[in-house]
């Protein structure tokens, strides 16, 4: 019999140039982020059109809104996506934690965060882990490693996918340890989280003086709002509490160690990162 040609199945799609054009962005750019990321036509077709399907564009017009909004490329395409975990997939990111595999503990945090934000991410996913870390501890397990690791990825990822924001709001707000507290990731988890909503903060970060919340008071405008961290009983400090009330500022303390203390007249206790979230977002503020 004599031979029959064959044909491919025809393509369907756009080109770069129609890809780019509807997007909005230069074609060099949808080259690389097809090449970095692998959003798009197959590289492995040498000799054939590479043509860019409805699923590709869709997934690139989420990956330039993040962008719009604010994201990496690399974070964007990694969101378009879709996460790499389910919502609270704690063994995913345990597994991935007691291997030390900084790079992957990072990625399945910072796409967690961008599918189901700050709240959503601390409450459901990194304490019931930090949870089952400390419960290996108590154990006889040593894994004190383990679980810095995880804080500095936390506070890396946080940093990455909510930065912070201008300061746009009339009452200044400021987070701070006190004066021998060094547990600071809960403030960096609420900075982030009020971020999500627009609201900016002065970090202060771990084991603030009293003496520096003072000087802080003085060189912003009145009336501040202060969130003071204690974990521990020994690292409350009323006397920073009154310090700040007595520079005109409207104080909130937060963290296990306040629990058994008797506070000073209009100091507001934070039970939870929700309950700080909607306390500190100024009126009206969505």
């Amino acid at each position: 019999m004599p031979n029959r040609p064959t044909f491919a199945p025809e393509q369907t799609g756009v080109s770069v140039r129609a890809a780019a054009e509807r997007l909005g962005i230069p074609t060099a750019t949808l080259r690389s982020w097809n090449r970095r990321y692998g959003i798009g036509p197959a590289q492995d077709r040498p000799g054939r059109h590479r043509l860019y399907t409805e699923a590709d564009l869709a997934l690139l017009t989420r990956m330039v809104d993040l962008i719009r909004a604010g994201s990496t490329p690399a974070g964007a395409a990694a969101a378009a996506r879709g996460p790499a975990l389910s919502f609270g997939d704690e063994a995913a990111l345990l597994s991935a934690a007691f291997a030390l595999d900084t790079g992957v503990v990072c990625d399945l945090l910072d796409k967690h965060l961008r599918a189901y934000g700050v709240v959503d991410t601390w409450d459901r996913l990194c304490r019931p882990v930090f949870a089952e870390i400390v419960g290996r501890q108590l154990g006889g397990e040593g894994c004190v490693d383990v679980e810095h690791l995880l804080s500095w990825c936390i506070v890396a990822a946080l940093h990455r996918t909510v930065p912070p924001v201008p300061a746009r709001d009339a009452a200044p707000l400021i987070l701070a340890c006190t004066s021998g507290e060094t547990h600071s990731l809960p403030l960096e988890v609420l900075r982030a989280a009020l971020a999500e909503q627009g609201v900016a903060a002065h970090m202060l970060g771990p084991d603030v003086p009293t003496a520096a919340l003072a000087d802080t008071l003085v060189r912003l405008p009145a009336p501040a709002n202060v969130v003071l961290w204690s974990q521990q009983e020994r690292t409350a400090l009323t006397s920073a509490v009154r310090a700040c009330a007595a520079a005109g500022a409207h104080v909130h303390v937060g963290g296990p160690g306040w629990d058994t203390l008797i506070l000073p007249d209009r100091t507001h206790r934070l039970a939870s990162l929700i309950e700080a979230v909607d306390r500190l977002r100024p009126p009206g503020r969505n």
